[in-house]
């Protein structure tokens, strides 16, 4: 996911730039680049691929002398249309070298746009769909009756885009203006002292305020040092929302660790806590923001389940729990597969968007799909004010605060913890559970931060284990029930991290298949609930680790504290707190992601940022 930043004011817009950028190089990226006016008709470009790193030696060796400017503007690429190269890198200018824009989401209609400027004569420089719209602000600028108007300009062009975009747009006629749009992409306003703030999230300006505004669909902001206006397309002034940002920067540091995943790991019992802090007052379940009323969710007959990547796993587990206590049938779906199957929904069918940003564009685009057809959507979301809450009917806010590792960890967490407090308020509107059984579910997750904190404190054993399969190139996981989506997210983390070839699997499915990958010395993670619980589920992946310990596996069992019968068969045992079946993923998650960290240092890579990797995904 792209980067970007804007600044008009009285410092010296470079260093607020790059620092802004340096802030948010968690979101991924290929490339970056700068742009600074220097208010005498100067507009200066310097952009490399690859790491931030390259751009400030490019910068260095230039000299820094000829950026000197208190407006400009940032950005870090990830790549959609062209090779990360420098010359798709953002900014890009017009041919008189007097516009700049940078560019997060994707210019649906840049084709029919291009051959429209290729066939006036324009020479495009690069690959990207982001060019065209510097070129179409030039050429109205120029000509028409939007000539010498940079506002209009702008808007003029704003209204011909179709897709999901953020842009900024700086002119050197117009040296104490940044002019920018959003659609379906993020982008925040800070509010100084005498200067202003653009960012794709809060990160980019907390430094320097607190004070932000949040922007609605299709809104454009025009900033000048010690003002703000923000108009839609056509030009009529609109409000934004103003809000105090309530985290300071030390949140976006790494605690004294060596990469920010792992202070967030530490993170998630305090993440879980927040998350369920305030949500069952007066004994009763409450969301963060309520639309729907007791009689709108007893109406649902069906719920669906959207969401991507780890976000989808714990979708999965908000299958088990709201089935279990709502009894209500789920369905669970890879947003970028939702709506293009056409599935039957209609004003009894709920819809919980699970997005970690608020702006995945897969989600999103589901959201928009239900409701067209007249569902109900219910958001989960760790992104005040972003898009997907904005278009649901209801939202319960995880509060992880800001999660810079690529690879969700507290994020998710929090997001299987929010899933269970969907599921109760479900049971709760829908009478399938008495207020004395809710009070004493939402009483047993309230106890899972301390057992999380208590997991956490003696992983080093997990750690041990990891240095010891770091040379692995396969890596096996099994679950049952609740255990198969920990099972799923546990090999997408050592995926995403290690970049080891890993399958989760439902233990069940073992004997139909899996099992031929079965061979002397594979490493197979196993999740075991607990032998409390539901007995046959126990006894049934007792009988899975036999089986492929018969076969040569080498067994690594997740299973609770005192559960003496699966000892005989673990090579390797992690013992976790014990607790409710149906809650386990809370803690069962947790030394599968202190395994995958741990893998990826020892094979030496970037725990932070893993390749090929953004850390929100807001083009489809």
């Amino acid at each position: 996911m792209c980067g970007i930043v804007g600044y008009v004011g009285h410092r010296q817009a470079l260093d607020v730039v790059v620092e802004a950028l340096r802030r948010m190089e968690y979101r991924g990226y290929d490339s970056s680049g700068v742009a600074v006016l220097d208010g005498s008709g100067g507009l200066a470009i310097e952009k490399r691929a690859g790491r931030l790193a390259n751009l400030e030696a490019a910068l260095d060796e230039d000299g820094r002398d000829s950026f000197k400017g208190t407006a400009g503007m940032g950005h870090t690429r990830w790549a959609t249309h062209g090779r990360p190269t420098d010359r798709n890198a953002h900014p890009h200018r017009d041919v008189e070298q007097r516009i700049a824009v940078v560019h997060n989401g994707i210019i649906e209609n840049f084709g029919p746009l291009r051959a429209e400027l290729e066939d006036a004569g324009v020479d495009l420089l690069s690959d990207t769909d982001t060019e065209v719209t510097v070129h179409l602000v030039a050429r109205a600028y120029a000509e028409g009756d939007t000539a010498g108007d940079f506002e209009a300009s702008a808007l003029k062009v704003l209204r011909r885009l179709e897709g999901a975009f953020t842009l900024l747009f700086t002119h050197a006629d117009h040296p104490g203006t940044i002019i920018a749009a959003r659609r379906s992409t993020p982008l925040v306003v800070g509010v100084g002292t005498d200067e202003m703030f653009l960012g794709s999230d809060v990160a980019a300006f907390i430094e320097h305020t607190r004070e932000a505004i949040e922007l609605g669909q299709d809104n454009v902001v025009i900033i000048t040092a010690d003002d703000y206006r923000i108009l839609d397309f056509d030009g009529e002034p609109v409000e934004g929302r103003p809000f105090h940002i309530d985290w300071d920067l030390e949140a976006a540091e790494k605690g004294g660790h060596d990469f920010f995943m792992l202070k967030e790991i530490e993170e998630q019992p305090l993440a879980v806590a927040d998350t369920l802090r305030g949500h069952f007052t007066n004994g009763r379940i409450v969301l963060d923001e309520q639309r729907l009323t007791d009689q709108d969710l007893r109406d649902i007959d069906k719920v669906f389940v959207v969401a991507c990547g780890s976000a989808y796993h714990s979708g999965l587990v908000a299958k088990y729990a709201i089935e279990h206590w709502a009894r209500l049938p789920v369905e669970v779906e890879l947003a970028s597969e939702f709506r293009y199957r056409d599935p039957v929904l209609d004003r009894s069918t709920l819809v919980v968007a699970i997005s970690q940003s608020g702006e995945t564009a897969d989600t999103l685009e589901a959201v928009r799909h239900a409701r067209e057809q007249k569902a109900r959507v219910l958001a989960v979301c760790n992104t005040n004010g972003s898009q997907i809450p904005r278009e649901s009917d209801a939202v319960l806010y995880t509060r992880a605060g800001p999660e810079i590792g690529v690879a969700s960890t507290k994020a998710f967490l929090a997001q299987v913890a929010a899933n269970y407090l969907v599921g109760l308020a479900l049971a709760q509107a829908r009478g399938t559970k008495y207020p004395d059984e809710v009070a004493r579910e939402f009483a047993e997750l309230a106890a899972m931060p301390e057992l999380i904190e208590k997991l956490i404190g003696r992983a080093e054993s997990v750690r041990e284990l990891a240095r010891d399969m770091a040379s692995k190139s396969t890596i096996l996981f099994l679950g049952r029930h609740v255990g198969y989506p920990v099972a799923l997210e546990g090999a997408l983390k050592l995926k995403e991290l290690a970049y080891i070839h890993a399958e989760g699997f439902a233990a069940g499915e073992l004997k139909h298949g899996p099992i031929a990958l079965i061979e002397d010395e594979l490493p197979v993670i196993v999740v075991m609930p607990s032998p409390k619980g539901r007995a046959v589920l126990h006894s049934k992946m007792l009988s899975n680790i036999r089986e492929i310990q018969a076969r040569g596996a080498r067994t690594i069992v997740i299973a609770e504290e005192g559960d003496e019968t699966v000892k005989p068969f673990a090579d390797h045992l992690i013992e976790i707190p014990a607790s409710p079946t149906l809650l386990q993923p809370l803690l069962s998650t947790v030394p599968l992601q202190i395994f995958a960290a741990q893998v990826a240092q020892t094979r030496g890579y970037d725990v932070d940022k893993p390749r090929n990797l953004a850390k929100s995904v807001t083009v489809e």
